[in-house]
């Protein structure tokens, strides 16, 4: 008789699932993986936010300074409806805060997999902006009800600034809090490999209670 599906699944993480893991503790990060891997193996999950990503990069692309953003929590299932107006005037702030709609272009960023030791993960920006003068950056949305912690946040940047090549060459990146409205960059000073160290610790052990959970 052969072994349920389920005992071969290889680890793997998305950018998200990574990064909501090291913000973890204790045993919640057993319980965390846990449901990770269940959710992989059922292959269910769905993305409440599709539309609303939709609408902020139309609002990009067509330089409409806010005017989708405006109109997407009428257009969604009445239960969306909530969560589409707690998150539209924080995504409304930051949209204004690029400066003239005219100057800011969306730009098309590509997926990439990271591998930290044995472990796969998912880096998958939400989109790209380009301003006139060049500068480009590769946009992760945070649409949690909590802000990001400073680990999410750092893990989060520092995997996307790897593989910007591939992600969106020469392109900085940017974790943009969706409820506050607010960017996060890079902090200065950081080291690179210290960040490393730290994450490949991490995901050593993600790889470990992956394969318990089985």
């Amino acid at each position: 008789m052969s072994a349920p599906l389920t005992t071969a699944l290889p680890p793997y993480a998305t950018l998200l699932g990574f990064t909501r893991y090291v913000d973890r503790t204790g045993p919640t990060k057993a319980t965390f993986v846990g449901g990770l891997r269940r959710q992989r193996a059922s292959r269910s999950g769905f993305n409440p936010h599709g539309q609303f990503v939709k609408a902020l990069k139309a609002d990009i692309a067509f330089h409409t300074g806010g005017t989708h953003l405006a109109g997407v929590a009428g257009v969604v299932k009445p239960r969306w409806r909530p969560l589409y107006q707690a998150l539209t005037p924080g995504a409304t702030r930051w949209l204004h805060s690029l400066g003239e709609p005219g100057q800011v272009d969306l730009a098309q960023t590509r997926d990439a997999l990271a591998m930290l030791g044995d472990l796969p993960v998912k880096i998958n920006p939400h989109f790209g902006v380009r301003y006139a003068d060049g500068r480009a950056e590769a946009v992760r949305l945070h649409f949690d009800e909590a802000a990001p912690s400073p680990e999410a946040a750092l893990a989060t940047l520092h995997l996307m600034r790897r593989h910007m090549d591939a992600v969106l060459p020469h392109a900085e990146p940017v974790l943009v809090d969706v409820r506050r409205g607010e960017a996060h960059r890079m902090p200065e000073g950081v080291k690179p490999e210290q960040i490393e160290q730290w994450l490949a610790g991490e995901a050593a052990a993600f790889r470990a209670i992956w394969s318990t959970a089985a």
